[in-house]
């Protein structure tokens, strides 16, 4: 994620590498940022907030956990204040349809509404699933990472993958019976 060096002197206060450093990590911080809130400006918003307060706070970074789960602790914390304070919403309308070329049409409708009905499942999950779902596969954190990151014991993370999961299942039980809601 981000070279050592960097980091390092970052923290000792070399401004260009606090900025590349905050380049570097702004698209893994959004993508959390979005996915946990399914709105773009919200999303942008506590991308936003997450790397101001990674920029204020580098300096008391310490080697404990890893860098990329600090970051996430950072942004997963700000993004669940955020859901607390308004319920999101997904807007698949701000995507644009873009076919390939080469490909069935038909195929390319069913895999909008496909992706369509996972982020509207993920957004019915509770904060706490929705956050290990997208730490987990999204960002493809071990369990041990989501565990540093929330700062939850290992077998809490477990049971909430288990659970989300099952609901997730339950939430998609059209297509695993080859049906199409829409």
């Amino acid at each position: 994620m981000v070279a050592p060096e960097t980091l390092k002197a970052a923290q000792a206060g070399d401004r260009d590498a606090l900025i590349t450093l905050l380049r570097e990590i702004e698209p893994h911080v959004y993508k959390t940022a979005y996915y946990l809130l399914n709105n773009e400006q919200d999303a942008m918003d506590a991308s936003q907030e997450a790397l101001i307060r990674i920029y204020q706070k580098i300096g008391t970074y310490e080697e404990r956990a890893l860098f990329k789960t600090w970051v996430q602790r950072i942004v997963t914390n700000i993004c669940i204040d955020k859901f607390r304070r308004t319920k999101p919403s997904v807007s698949i309308d701000e995507h644009e349809m873009v076919f390939a070329s080469g490909q069935f049409v038909e195929d390319e409708v069913m895999a909008v509404f496909a992706q369509k009905d996972i982020i509207e499942a993920i957004d019915k999950l509770p904060v706490q699933h929705r956050t290990v779902i997208v730490l987990r596969y999204l960002h493809d954190f071990s369990y041990a990472e989501i565990a540093d990151s929330l700062q939850l014991p290992i077998n809490t993370v477990k049971s909430y993958l288990f659970r989300a999961r099952q609901q997730l299942q339950q939430y998609l039980q059209d297509y695993q019976k080859g049906g199409v809601r829409g």
